[in-house]
């Protein structure tokens, strides 16, 4: 196995976001055609627990490799999870001729779900 390490990606604060990266660098022997790899680690944070770190709809993995320097570690929510879109105000229910005749009133929803908080990511090169 080559170089390993650890970091973390961060989402930021709740609500937090769909994607986010980080810099691994101090890496001074690694070659712009080197191997890296990247995954979430079950490895407790201040915001998350081990648990939570094997069932999150997460995808991590690492690219952008720059020689003597390092690489980016990338993360995405892959949930396919959505709200549900809504006529705003106060009922949920369309009538019937709002269905048949189509609606022009605003809707709400229909936007996917968010990580937040620190999450735990292993990595190596070679």
């Amino acid at each position: 196995m080559g170089t390993q390490g650890t970091t973390t990606i961060n989402f930021g604060a709740f609500p937090g976001s769909s994607d986010t990266s980080v810099a691994v660098t101090g890496q001074a022997t690694i070659l712009s055609g080197s191997l890296v790899e990247a995954w979430l680690s079950p490895v407790a944070t201040a915001d998350h627990t081990a648990d939570e770190h094997l069932v999150e709809t997460i995808r991590v993995m690492a690219g952008n490799v720059v020689a003597g320097t390092g690489f980016t570690i990338y993360a995405v929510n892959t949930s396919q999870l959505n709200e549900p879109l809504t006529s705003a105000g106060a009922g949920n229910f369309r009538s019937a001729a709002t269905t048949v005749y189509g609606g022009s009133a605003p809707s709400v929803g229909g936007i996917g779900t968010r990580i937040y908080g620190q999450w735990s990511v292993a990595w190596v090169w070679n």
